[in-house]
């Protein structure tokens, strides 16, 4: 996917609204307890090289399906390829 052109004032914007999301409550909480989870499950001796914890599946994932806003099924705005999964069930 290629890199979004923006104008410095864009970007600017784009920037100040990510970070506030991602400092948000609700993320901030998120945030938390993966880290919670993450450090229990390395306690116990499990491997967790390129696993993210998924709060949608309730267990850890792949980077790159984690990244990819994994939803439940009866999720309205789930990803396309969640969609056409759910198509098929």
């Amino acid at each position: 996917m290629a890199k979004q052109k923006l104008s410095a004032e864009a970007l600017k914007a784009k920037r100040r609204r990510d970070l506030a999301a991602a400092n948000s409550p609700f993320r901030r909480e998120l945030r938390a307890d993966s880290q919670r989870r993450r450090r229990a499950a390395e306690k116990a001796g499990k491997n967790l090289d390129g696993l993210d914890y998924d709060h949608n599946t309730g267990r850890f994932t792949s980077v790159a399906h984690n990244r990819g806003g994994t939803q439940s099924s009866d999720k309205p705005d789930g990803t396309k390829q969640e969609k056409k999964q759910s198509r098929r069930t």
